[in-house]
């Protein structure tokens, strides 16, 4: 099985995860959930956006909340080095022959954008700069309960893992840092493969399952009493049955986390202590689909819903959602119903 590419690095540097869209029907209970409650930052808003950072972040925003319909997810977004990168993304789309279109004035705070569609379906968002604001870090007397600290991943649910996991080393440079497999009779097959651009264990998660879905964004907080102390905030505010899973511990990156669902039905994770990934001759660490401590170190298993429910994701023309495909292996382990 191959774990790394190959390949020369791409002309283009993708820096990190930076911000995600959901959303949402009532912009007025998303902020009172996600501001009032778990202490994101309000950068600004209009009729139809809420736009959102958290406390160290010093960019316009990392999460939009966009009144709509129903849940799902328009995009997820990286930031590239400059804006030459756009263009040189923009013919990688081009010679693989993949939907893309130039996003200008659409998000607040941002100018120009590239946003395309990936072998699987997910929409990615690539751009070079964006409006700076104050940092929130140091001012603690402005903080809330929950310290939210900054978007640090997202987990997408794909129909093929590997072959998605070899576009993103392959075409953009991605490293792998850990890694689920499946061992069958004939060898193993790839069943989740975390990748990373910046020095953190990933800064996208690929699963198993019926997709292209987004499974969650994570944010990071900055201890463990922290993820507890959300806990007892959600509790106290009546959103105890918000919290889907958790708190307990992953194998899979060393996180301590929460995963809980906003009012719409749109699914966060708040996690702390995972690890740095900065030697680039690492060896990724590998676990088994059947080990449960891969998904659970110690803390209850992950809900049924945890397996099932993911946000459906927009076509990069804006005119629908991507219909999600079977997946080629089994979307859970054998242990789970």
């Amino acid at each position: 099985m191959t774990l790394r590419s190959t390949l020369p690095q791409p002309e283009f540097n993708v820096l990190r995860a930076a911000h995600a869209e959901f959303y949402v029907r009532d912009l007025g209970r998303a902020r009172e959930f996600y501001v009032d409650l778990l202490g994101f930052v309000e950068t600004e808003h209009d009729d139809e956006h809420l736009y959102l950072r958290c406390l160290e972040e010093r960019e316009h925003h990392s999460l939009v909340l966009r009144k709509g319909a129903q849940s799902g997810a328009s995009h997820i977004a990286f930031r590239v080095a400059s804006p030459d990168d756009l263009e040189r993304l923009a013919l990688l789309a081009k010679q693989q022959k993949l939907p893309q279109r130039w996003i200008t004035g659409a998000e607040r705070g941002q100018d120009c954008a590239l946003r395309l569609q990936d072998p699987s379906g997910l929409p990615l968002e690539f751009y070079a700069e964006m409006t700076q604001v104050p940092r929130m870090l140091q001012a603690y007397h402005l903080h809330k309960s929950v310290q939210v600290m900054r978007l640090d991943h997202f987990n997408c649910q794909v129909p093929d893992v590997a072959t998605a996991a070899t576009w993103y080393r392959d075409a953009l440079g991605f490293r792998t840092t850990e890694y689920t497999v499946k061992e069958t009779p004939l060898g193993e097959e790839l069943w989740a493969s975390w990748l990373t651009r910046k020095h953190t264990v990933h800064d996208l998660a690929l699963m198993n399952g019926l997709g292209p879905r987004l499974h969650h964004v994570g944010f990071w907080l900055p201890d463990a009493l922290a993820v507890l102390r959300a806990c007892d905030v959600l509790a106290a505010a009546g959103y105890h049955d918000h919290i889907e899973r958790g708190p307990g511990r992953h194998g899979l990156s060393n996180a301590l986390f929460v995963y809980v669902r906003d009012p719409d039905g749109n699914r966060i994770e708040l996690y702390a202590n995972d690890y740095l990934t900065a030697d680039l001759d690492a060896e990724p660490i590998r676990w088994t689909l059947e080990d449960p401590r891969r998904q659970t170190f110690w803390g209850n298993f992950a809900p049924t819903s945890w397996f099932e429910e993911a946000l459906l994701v927009e076509t990069v023309q804006g005119d629908g959602f991507v219909p999600p495909r079977a997946p080629l292996l089994r979307d859970r382990p054998d242990h789970v119903t």
